[in-house]
């Protein structure tokens, strides 16, 4: 609409300038990009890679802490207290095992590339969800089951009589795969792996050391876990969407 009015006004005209009649036919934001060139989501090859490099780092750092040889002098070398060395141990081991979530968003991607439809790929995810979800109620239900089930060491008190948290992630991971774009769906995996992850693992090792208010659900959730789930998030938003502009707003509200 400026460059409409300076032309019409004679003080700039489209013969001196000839960018004049295609700025006039292209809308712009605060940052000065075209609407039309403003990509709203990432290419597919982009989040292949993407995805495929995230996996990579995840299995390369499941594969260095199960090659320490012994992980709570690791631990106490980085500043954990010796009283919380024990729980952050078992933390690790138990949220490890969280980082083969990330093989959910790649293989998704490559099914899409691979020509099957969304809808396909989120029939498979409720068949394994329905699947596992149901192994799960056998083990709160069925005492046979539950004296064998393989990851009982892993379980949390509160887990014992409930469904565990692999469950939760089966059933979000479907539903966000059901309701939403690839790329966001995606996205949100990932925030979940790894938001989950870190959160766990910073507020076990360094938790209510530097702010002993608590947070949350009646206050067991410390600010530097939470604080270290935002600051995880809002780096992969930000890089999963940098060809999408403005994105560090959508970004932080997400995260």
């Amino acid at each position: 609409q400026l460059a409409v009015a300076v032309g019409r006004t004679g003080c700039l005209s489209e013969s001196r300038c000839p960018g004049l009649a295609w700025m006039a036919q292209n809308t712009y934001c605060k940052e000065w990009v075209a609407t039309s060139d403003a990509q709203q989501l990432p290419s597919e090859q982009f989040l292949t890679g993407y995805l495929v490099v995230l996996t990579l780092l995840g299995g390369a750092a499941a594969s260095f802490v199960k090659l320490l040889p012994d992980l709570g002098k690791a631990l106490q070398a980085a500043g954990v207290a010796l009283n919380k060395v024990a729980r952050t141990t078992l933390e690790i081991e138990r949220k490890l095992s969280h980082l083969a979530g990330l093989l959910v968003p790649l293989a998704y991607q490559v099914l899409l590339h691979r020509g099957f439809g969304r809808q396909f790929c989120a029939n498979i995810c409720w068949g394994l969800t329905v699947t596992g979800v149901t192994a799960d109620l056998m083990r709160i239900h069925i005492p046979l089951v539950q004296k064998h089930w393989p990851l009982k060491r892993l379980l949390r008190e509160q887990e014992k009589g409930q469904l565990c948290g692999s469950s939760h992630f089966a059933i979000g991971t479907t539903l966000a795969i059901q309701a939403f774009h690839p790329a966001v769906a995606m996205t949100s995996v990932i925030f979940l792996v790894l938001g989950d992850l870190l959160a766990a693992l910073v507020g076990t090792s360094f938790g209510r050391s530097v702010c002993s208010v608590g947070i949350g659900a009646q206050g067991k959730k410390s600010l530097e876990g939470s604080a270290a789930m935002f600051l995880i998030c809002f780096l992969v938003g930000c890089t999963a969407f940098s060809q999408v502009h403005l994105r560090e707003y959508a970004v932080f509200i997400a995260s």
